[in-house]
């Protein structure tokens, strides 16, 4: 059990490194994010194995994973139609 606690936060904080180091593209960012959800997933699907009350909490959780995924792809598209690339810098761009 230490080694699956010890795998999943060096992991969860691997990605946040990752978002804190490579914030150029926005595509990595994204995928950085969505590590982070896929490994908060995975905790609470293992700890919801002895706790059954906890089971719609993480069908919540991958649905706003979804739900993240295809905000983060529009936003993608949208910044890469108007400006020819992904630069998170770009971003500011897309206000009204």
């Amino acid at each position: 059990m230490m080694q699956t606690y010890f795998t999943t936060t060096s992991a969860f904080l691997l990605s946040l490194i990752g978002i804190s180091t490579n914030r150029a593209h926005l595509m990595s960012v994204l995928l950085c994010m969505e590590s982070m959800t896929l490994i908060l997933f995975l905790s609470m699907a293992a700890s919801s194995i002895n706790n059954t009350n906890t089971t719609p909490i993480t069908v919540i959780m991958i649905a706003m994973g979804a739900c993240e995924a295809s905000t983060g792809l529009t936003l993608v598209t949208i910044t890469t139609q108007k400006n020819t690339n992904d630069y998170v810098k770009n971003l500011n761009l897309l206000k009204c």
